[in-house]
Formats: C-alpha cells, structure tokens, sequence
C-alpha cells in the first residue's frame, strides 16, 4: 500500500465492498454500515483497491498492518543482492600463465555469484585478426563452463572484443553456501582442537603400587 491509502473517514466513496477482518467477503455496504463494523470490531476500515467501483476496503489494524509491511519490506532489502559485473581484460595473445591467473579471477568471481565482462584488447595489426580474440573467449567459456554460461556472446566493439560471462547461481546461493562452507570449516577446526586437549585422567599421576 502506498503512504497515500484512506482509512476510516477519510474513505470517500458512499458504498464499499466490504472485506472481513479474515478475509470474509461481507459484500456490498454503505460507508457508514462498514465504520461502524469497524468500530464494533475495535478495528479500521482500509480501502484496499480504490479504483474498483465500489472500492473495496477490509477491516484490519491498520497500525499493526503497517508495522508488519515495514518489517517485510526491510527484510526483502536485506535478502536482496545487487548484481555486479566484474571486468577482465585479455590480449588475444596472452601468455598461457598470464592466461591461467585471468582465468583464476573469473573462477573466483562466477564462485561468489558475480558476472564477468571479459574484454579482449586488439593493438595494431591484431585488430585485422578477430578470429583470435574469438578463439580464445570461447577457449575461457569452455574452461570455466561449470562454473557460468555465456550471457553475451563475443561482440566487437571498436577495438575491443567483449563477452559476458554469467554465474550459474544466483549471488545469495553463492554467499549461502559460502558461509556453510565456512561453518562447517570452523567446526571442524573446533573438533580437532578438542582431540589435541589431553583429558585430565590421562595427565593424572599413576596410582602407587603395593610392594
């Protein structure tokens, strides 16, 4: 609902489609029957769809409705994650070590639930050599394919080549699964630490024996 909804008298419309408190369909009544259901119930009466004819309104606490919208409304930001695209940029040339360490970072980034924006840079001669910078962006797909799928195919943008990368998972599955990763890692490191503790009958000093 927007800051602008009509409660109570505020309402204008003569008649309303009357909602009960549970959902009930009460029908079609005056403004003045359903205030006052409204009060006798010790609840407000909210217009719930202003353009329907007659508009319908429902009877509910409205401060509590508002408070609990909020609430929903907050957590649904929380839970929301901005997507954000990461950039590599490659020579159609590249060294196969140099190659590896690029191809790393886009591992890392389709882990974490990021898209990557590849780009392949041409330099004089190169740019007359396309097929190279084609090659080697579908060479990158193919080696990171179980990690992301191809979201934009290879473009040529001036003297650039440029594709886009994106994560088979969403961002929140990503950051999920890291944090149980980590859990599970702490506990595990928690457990061993335990064993290495001697117990205290182990340390204990060994009974005297009789002569």
């Amino acid at each position: 609902m927007s800051v602008e909804t009509r409660i109570n008298e505020r309402i204008r419309s003569p008649e309303v489609r009357l909602v009960g408190s549970k959902g009930e369909q009460i029908g079609i009544v005056s403004i003045n029957e359903a205030l006052r259901l409204a009060q006798e119930a010790d609840l407000d009466l909210v217009e719930v769809a202003p353009t329907a004819r007659p508009p319908v309104a429902k009877l509910m606490d409205y401060g509590k409705f508002k408070y609990e919208s909020a609430v929903k409304a907050r957590e649904s930001r929380k839970n929301q994650t901005q997507t954000i695209v990461k950039e590599i940029k490659l020579r159609p040339k590249i060294d196969p070590h140099d190659y590896g360490t690029k191809k790393g970072h886009v591992e890392r980034f389709l882990k974490a639930g990021d898209k990557v924006k590849v780009t392949i840079m041409f330099r004089g001669r190169e740019q007359s050599r396309p097929e190279l910078g084609f090659r080697l962006l579908q060479k990158l797909a193919d080696d990171v394919n179980e990690l992301g799928f191809v979201e934009s195919a290879p473009k040529q943008d001036g003297r650039n080549m440029i594709m886009v990368i994106g994560p088979h998972r969403k961002k929140a599955e990503a950051k999920a699964e890291a944090k149980a990763d980590r859990n599970a890692q702490a506990a595990a490191e928690a457990a061993a630490q335990q064993q290495q503790v001697p117990s205290p009958r182990s340390e204990a000093a060994p009974a005297p024996t009789d002569v």
